[in-house]
């Protein structure tokens, strides 16, 4: 097969093109759950040309296809298994992300922010004002510790190491993404534990003052003083942010490179 371009033959055989579609299915099952800032609420022909130019750039690893022994029920098959390995490495990614937006919301919470929303940058959704925060920090440093390229080098090694159209998703796989999803409630818990008891000691010594002196309303008290003594220590803990996130992301990559590995 033969495309013209303004007087050049650029020969493009089936073979290719089924690599091509294999490799542009595996990297474009990356960009469904993979949360970068904005792209979900941006247009749909950015995300498309972004799956499309990473694929082209991975051009010299596509893997080597023989047209003459694939079907249409093969492709179909090889492009579903080359998707849902797409699916696992965002998942990877995404569990990290949630594990500081589940910490945020715990926060939120208990300190009474969920009373006011703002609009979430990445969903486009009503979402509270510290879960927002700790989103976008967490959107951050997916590229400030270089998480992106680490995630793309892995992509890249796998195109050689699980050839397109040879991946074979076994259940260990699946197990290990599933018991994966337990760092959401790890990484949130450790973040926000400190907080959250500092939060029940002032509910309880506020309680112990209106039971001491029922003539205090301290109800009409107890909302702003948790309110601002949860922003003064949530800002603090955003200082521990990339320390906790350079921890967590580290296991997230070894967890893409098993994905990942033959």
């Amino acid at each position: 097969m033969g495309i013209e371009l303004t007087g050049t033959v650029l020969n493009l055989d089936a073979g290719t093109l089924y690599a091509f579609l294999l490799a542009l299915a595996r990297v474009s099952g990356i960009f469904v759950f993979v949360p970068l800032p904005g792209i979900k609420t941006g247009p749909e022909i950015a995300r498309a040309v972004l799956a499309l130019s990473l694929t082209l750039a991975l051009a010299p690893r596509w893997p080597a296809v023989d047209a003459t022994a694939v079907n249409v029920m093969l492709m179909t098959g090889w492009l579903l298994a080359e998707a849902a390995m797409g699916l696992a490495v965002g998942l990877a990614v995404s569990f990290l992300m949630e594990g500081f937006q589940l910490g945020a919301q715990i926060i939120s919470l208990q300190a009474g922010y969920t009373f006011a929303t703002t609009i979430d940058p990445t969903s486009g959704a009503d979402s509270a004002v510290l879960l927002t925060i700790a989103q976008l920090a967490a959107g951050l440093l997916f590229f400030a510790t270089g998480l992106d390229r680490q995630v793309l080098l892995a992509l890249a090694q796998s195109l050689s190491t699980q050839v397109p159209g040879h991946l074979e998703i076994s259940p260990a796989m699946v197990n290990r993404l599933i018991q994966a999803g337990a760092s959401i409630f790890s990484t949130g818990f450790r973040l926000v534990l400190p907080l959250l008891s500092l939060l029940l000691m002032v509910e309880i010594s506020l309680a112990l003052l209106a039971r001491l002196n029922a003539q205090l309303h301290i109800l009409m008290l107890a909302l702003p003083v948790k309110m601002l003594l949860a922003l003064t220590l949530f800002g603090w803990l955003l200082l521990i942010f990339p320390r906790v996130f350079g921890q967590t992301s580290g296991q997230a990559i070894q967890l893409i490179r098993a994905l990942l590995a033959p």
